[in-house]
């Protein structure tokens, strides 16, 4: 058998295994977040999310008492929420996801429950 033949064969098997495959869309490959360090200092990360929902124009409703993403109520896990807020509305305008080196951009999820945070192209 030459190499024509053996390809045409094993390429309808290799199409359908890439079908099969959870992710092979791509869709989880161009999904990112930005989320808080954890390394970085609560004090820090309080200045950083105060900036993101004052001046940076970050929506924070949602990390308010009573909302889906107010628990767990930390400054880490609403530095997060307000980070990526910020990072997804501007990103595609030059928006970056530094907050003095206070954030980080990752490919994870991190909604949890009821707390969905969102991931735009």
């Amino acid at each position: 058998m030459n190499m024509r033949t053996a390809l045409r064969r094993l390429l309808p098997s290799v199409l359908i295994l890439a079908l099969l495959t959870p992710g092979s869309d791509g869709d989880d490959l161009e999904k990112q977040w930005c989320i808080a360090d954890e390394q970085t200092p609560d004090d820090i990360l309080q200045a950083a999310l105060d900036w993101a929902c004052g001046p940076g124009g970050a929506d924070c409703k949602m990390i308010q008492p009573n909302k889906p993403c107010y628990l767990p109520n930390t400054v880490k896990d609403h530095a997060s929420y307000a980070f990526n807020s910020y990072w997804q509305r501007y990103k595609n305008g030059g928006g970056s996801c530094y907050f003095g080196a206070a954030a980080m951009v990752s490919d994870l999820d991190p909604s949890h429950g009821a707390c969905q945070i969102e991931s735009l192209p």
